[in-house]
Formats: C-alpha cells, sequence, structure tokens
C-alpha cells in the first residue's frame, strides 16, 4: 500500500467549531423573513450539506420551496460574511496537529461545503500559512460527498487518492472519503456521534486530534513518529 502523504480535513465540526456562529446567521435569516427560529444544538444536524440545504433543513417542510430558500440564503450569507468569526475558533489540539503533519512533510488541505469565501477567510484566519489547499463549495463543482472536491484538493497537492487520509465528523465526510479512494477517519468531537460515523463506514475512529499519528503510523508501517 502506498504511504499516506497528505491529509484533507472538513472544517465545520472537525478543524472548528462553527455551530453558534451558523446558528446565529441563519436564525437571523429565518426571523427577517418570519420563520420560527431554532435552538444551536439542532444545527448539529442541519449543517454538512452546504449553506442551502442547511437553510432549507431549517425552514418549516411548508416553506422549502426555491424562491424561499434563495431569499433567506441571500440574507444568511451577508449576516455570515460579517459574523462567521464571532464564536467559532479551533477545536482544541487540531492546530498543533496540523503544524506537526507540516513539519513532517505531510501536505494539508481543507474541503468542506462551507461557502468557498466564507472557508477561505476562517482558515487563513485561524490556520495561518498551515494548509497547501483550501475547497470550499463553489459554482459548478458539486458538494461532498461528490467527490470532485477532493479530487480538486489532490490535484492542488500533487497526490494520489490512496496517498490521503480524509478527515472529517460526518456521515457526509465518511462517504466523501471512502468515494474519493481516500482513506476514511471519522473524529468523534464534532457534531455527529459514533453511530454516525462508523454506519457511513470510517476506518478508523479517533477521539483526539493526536490520535491520527496512530492511524498514520499504521497506514504507514511506522512503529513510531
Amino acid at each position: 500500500m502506498p504511504k499516506i502523504r497528505a491529509v484533507l480535513f472538513d472544517l465545520d465540526g472537525t478543524l472548528t467549531n462553527t455551530l453558534d456562529d451558523l446558528a446565529a446567521s441563519v436564525n437571523f435569516a429565518l426571523s427577517t423573513h418570519g420563520f420560527p427560529v431554532h435552538e444551536v444544538p439542532a444545527y448539529r444536524y442541519f449543517v454538512g450539506n452546504g449553506a442551502a440545504v442547511m437553510i432549507r433543513r431549517a425552514l418549516p417542510e411548508s416553506a422549502r420551496d426555491e424562491e424561499t430558500v434563495s431569499r433567506l440564503l441571500e440574507t444568511f450569507m451577508a449576516h455570515y460574511s460579517v459574523h462567521s468569526q464571532d464564536k467559532t475558533g479551533p477545536y482544541d489540539g487540531v492546530e498543533a496537529l496540523v503544524a506537526a503533519l507540516r513539519q513532517k512533510g505531510y501536505r494539508t488541505a481543507v474541503v468542506t461545503n462551507k461557502p468557498d469565501s466564507a472557508a477561505q477567510d476562517i482558515v487563513a484566519s485561524m490556520f495561518p500559512g498551515l494548509f497547501d489547499a483550501v475547497i470550499g463549495q463553489r459554482e459548478g463543482v458539486p458538494t461532498k460527498p461528490d467527490p470532485a472536491m477532493p479530487r480538486l484538493a489532490m490535484a492542488a497537492l500533487r497526490v494520489a487518492p490512496e496517498e490521503c487520509v480524509f478527515l472529517g465528523d460526518s456521515n457526509v465526510d465518511i462517504l466523501t472519503g471512502a468515494g474519493c479512494g481516500a482513506f476514511p477517519v471519522g473524529v468523534l468531537w464534532g457534531f455527529r456521534d459514533r453511530e454516525e460515523l462508523m454506519e457511513a463506514g470510517a476506518r478508523e475512529l479517533i477521539a483526539r486530534p493526536d490520535e491520527l499519528w496512530r492511524v498514520l503510523d499504521r497506514l504507514n508501517g511506522e512503529d513510531g513518529r
């Protein structure tokens, strides 16, 4: 088996805890247009498939038509562009992990269904210089779990799928990793639970960022770092 040379990271729920800011901006859009809002924990299951799907899930079932979703999405994006980092921050140990990966020669990328502009801003602010590529939701590129986005990242990193680990906190991420030919690893500190990750086909689960070394060492046939 080829050695792992790169780690692709999901953003929301994997690198950063974005839940409070996402909830605040969607709730702002909902209330602005006269719809009921949700408590923050509900957003754990609204996020993961891109902003438009998140908006659709937050709306009452009777109001999920394209026109309504489009209007709320515009309001959400305007609010989130200003407030995306009010409460958002990296999970403990994540920044140290990425820095150590870089130091040891691994290539790193972010692959997220978050709108590309927001993803670029958050990564540049919270992880300056730590990622070789950031691939967010872009017009004309299918979102995860379609393999198009991770393939863009792999091309930028100049690595083959079998040389990559894909790290994420949801079934979308696990399906993405498996579907693009990478090794899918689920994280347990994010928005979803162990059962969802296992059912989606996670090959490994880790409870702390530094546990990724155990996975990499095994995949690369090393006894230790």
